[in-house]
């Protein structure tokens, strides 16, 4: 394994670093001042689109795209330090165009999609111009295993007819938000991991409703997580994703890259997390020293370090496989890797809100906001639980009896 970073990669490093510096660290307070003053918790603050033009004009855009068509073509590892220093702020992924779920969705329709969807849906993500989610997880089931899932996708004629629920819907109140990945059944009879389908779903089709958002520890995020009933929706056949019966086989597609992205961003934000607990334990004074010199806070920076740097490598180890074997051959260290990134990540942060004091849990710094994102990843994407059913069940195998062996 060669974790060298290529020099493209090292350019982009520079030059992302400096936009970050130079456009997006301070346009967060900009951000938060222009969603108080719309009163619109979904508000799509004008200054994203500032800084969305800003990234274009630098050629820092659609930096998560593996195929040169649509993006510079990085491979897992160049784009691992570019995921890491977005994830460094809530406005980086978004203004340069490789936030979640659209990534995500774009590979999907980048992969599966028709020429058609690709011009009517792909080519306006790719772009900026809209946003998209993606409907998977329902209320009334336990999502974590997919094949729970409920929500009918029914062939009539040359229409498809959706009749279910969806929720954590992220996305679906965003205010340039146009269209809907849907994961349903279309053969309940079929197999297992048959019996699922994907399907484009415009967001303004007849029948869809966003019912509410959900808040996140009562944070309300722009884009909202939504709650949404189809009843009786009709999309023409057209829609569906790869043929019936392919759901399952597209949600691996995406949820591996997705799962990896995830982690390089949380990387990045527990690096900003040990960034400010450093600063904090130098400038506040407890007793006549400052809190850097109490050997408690000391062991907290070191820890930090040392998890992270163990992160990183196994992110790094991660997107090497993928680059090289392939998702499936790399799905134990995804899964590992999307167990550690927040629970590491998790723990600096809580630690940087104690050495911040009653100020960690005020909106006054960014921490506290982290801390509700960050931990929504232990259940997205996979709760933890099921990521280390798949390490486990893999292990146990290497040591499963053989049939006709000896004691």
């Amino acid at each position: 394994m060669n974790f060298e970073l290529s020099d493209r990669c090292k350019d982009y490093q520079e030059r992302l670093g400096a936009f970050m510096d130079e456009h997006v660290y301070p346009a967060e307070a900009v951000y938060e001042d222009q969603l108080r003053a719309a009163g619109d918790p979904h508000h799509h603050a004008p200054v994203i689109e500032e800084l969305k033009a800003e990234a274009r004009r630098r050629g820092l855009w659609n930096l998560f795209h593996p195929h040169e068509e649509w993006g510079p073509g990085l491979s897992n590892v160049e784009y691992a330090p570019l995921a890491e220093i977005m994830g460094r702020s809530i406005l980086g992924p978004e203004a340069c165009n490789c936030n979640a779920p659209d990534t995500g969705n774009m590979e999907v329709l980048t992969l599966f999609g028709t020429p058609e969807m690709q011009d009517r849906w792909l080519r306006p993500l790719l772009d900026g111009d809209i946003r998209s989610a993606f409907a998977m997880t329902e209320p009334a089931v336990a999502s974590s295993d997919a094949t729970n899932i409920e929500l009918r996708i029914e062939r009539d004629g040359d229409e498809y007819v959706l009749n279910g629920r969806k929720w954590w819907t992220t996305n679906a109140l965003h205010a340039n938000c146009k269209v809907l990945i849907v994961m349903g059944k279309t053969d309940p009879g079929a197999a297992p991991h048959q019996q699922q389908s994907m399907i484009v779903v415009p967001l303004d089709t007849p029948g869809v409703t966003v019912l509410r958002n959900l808040p996140v520890f009562g944070y309300v995020h722009p884009e909202g997580h939504g709650e949404v009933d189809f009843k009786d929706v009709r999309v023409p056949v057209e829609n569906i994703l790869a043929g019936e019966g392919q759901g399952f086989m597209i949600a691996q597609a995406r949820l591996g890259p997705g799962r990896i992205h995830h982690c390089m961003r949380t990387i990045g934000a527990a690096e900003r997390a040990l960034e400010l607990m450093c600063k904090r334990a130098q400038a506040r004074v407890t007793f006549g020293q400052p809190v850097s010199e109490r050997a408690n806070i000391q062991d907290w920076i070191a820890e930090a370090r040392i998890d992270l740097e163990m992160l990183r490598l196994l992110t790094m180890k991660t997107a090497w496989l993928m680059d090289t074997v392939g998702n499936r051959h790399a799905r134990v260290e995804i899964a590992a890797i999307k167990v550690a990134a927040p629970e590491v990540a998790l723990r600096i942060i809580d630690r940087a809100i104690q050495v911040h004091g009653g100020g960690g849990v005020t909106d006054d710094f960014p921490l506290a906001a982290m801390y509700a994102h960050v931990r929504t990843l232990r259940l997205a994407d996979g709760p933890d639980e099921v990521h280390k059913r798949t390490i486990a069940r893999t292990e146990l195998r290497r040591w499963a009896p053989r049939e006709g062996a000896g004691a």
